[in-house]
């Protein structure tokens, strides 16, 4: 699947996987924490430090992580990933431009309150 088409395909869905307030709650603390690791990630890689890279890396799998237990609170479950480089796309993507845009478009708050 193309990027573009991976997008629309997030964005469709952002509301029907994003539905209970644990994992409402979840996401708007754990996708900014992923957002800062993976932005020390390319901080690290720049300044060759390896303690960077190693806490960016810790704080972005504790936000996926987070992210997981949250998901398992909701109805319907996310679609399985279809292989690696579909993992790393869909995960990356989420975090930094579909989750939130939902944010700032009103789809979590209108979540929250159960619209």
């Amino acid at each position: 699947m193309k990027v573009k088409a991976l997008l629309a395909w997030q964005w469709q869905g952002c509301e029907t996987f994003h539905q209970s307030t644990t994992n409402l709650w979840l996401h708007i603390v754990a996708v900014p924490l992923f957002i800062l690791g993976f932005a020390l990630c390319f901080a690290a890689l720049f300044f060759l430090n390896i303690t960077l890279f190693g806490s960016a890396t810790l704080l972005m799998v504790g936000s996926l992580i987070a992210q997981g237990i949250g998901h398992k609170e909701e109805a319907l479950p996310p679609a399985p990933f279809t292989g690696a480089l579909n993992a790393v796309l869909r995960i990356i993507l989420e975090q930094v431009y579909t989750f939130p845009k939902f944010v700032l478009t009103g789809g979590w708050y209108a979540a929250l309150k159960g619209k």
